[in-house]
């Protein structure tokens, strides 16, 4: 199987965002677009998966299979689309990576995390929540920046980013989908490198 963090092998990477047109090129689908640009990259399309409360699919890395998700639940009940397709194949919280977007990084900057607690990200607090409070799963970190007034987040997440700032997040998800595979395969620290020279 593809190795992640800890030797654990990574069966389901989970990109984290909010449905429907008037979000779709808000900060917080973020995690959407990363797991969007990296099913492409695999050759692979989004679709449809009722049981699973999201669009999944299936992709090849490193001659392992890989299951995307992208709930489509909104941000705050992410849990029920995870713990659905985690429970279905049988997937342990180690064994899955969610990309989020990240308020305490700049736009531009990516991190690949291993465990911790949700930093007050809706998302990972309802994954957390239905998976029985396990914590243990890995996370990518795709920086957003932060308001000038943190009483502004909220309105903040639901906005469009600049130009500059959506080209910088491209560029550094770009960068995520291009080390991703050795990521998964194996070679974790060797992605967590890359990505930290990349993106400073």
């Amino acid at each position: 199987m593809t190795k992640g963090a800890q030797g654990h092998s990574i069966q389901l990477i989970v990109g984290l965002g909010n449905p429907g047109s008037r979000y779709d090129n808000t900060r917080h689908n973020a995690g959407f677009w990363y797991v969007e640009r990296l099913a492409r990259a695999h050759g692979a399309s989004l679709t449809p998966e009722k049981k699973f409360f999201g669009e999944t699919a299936r992709i090849i890395v490193n001659g392992q299979e890989v299951r995307l998700l992208t709930p489509k639940t909104f941000m705050n009940r992410s849990g029920q689309s995870v713990s659905a397709i985690s429970a279905f194949f049988k997937i342990p919280p180690q064994a899955i990576l969610v990309a989020h977007d990240e308020l305490d990084l700049p736009p531009g900057i990516g991190r690949f995390k291993q465990g911790g607690g949700h930093g007050g990200h809706n998302g990972l607090r309802d994954i957390i929540a239905a998976q029985a409070n396990r914590k243990d799963f890995q996370r990518l970190r795709i920086g957003i920046g932060r308001p000038g007034n943190s009483e502004d987040v909220v309105n903040y997440v639901l906005q469009k980013p600049s130009v500059a700032d959506r080209q910088r997040i491209d560029a550094v998800i770009d960068e995520m989908v291009r080390v991703t595979p050795e990521a998964l395969g194996g070679s974790w620290q060797k992605a967590v490198q890359a990505l930290h020279t990349f993106s400073g």
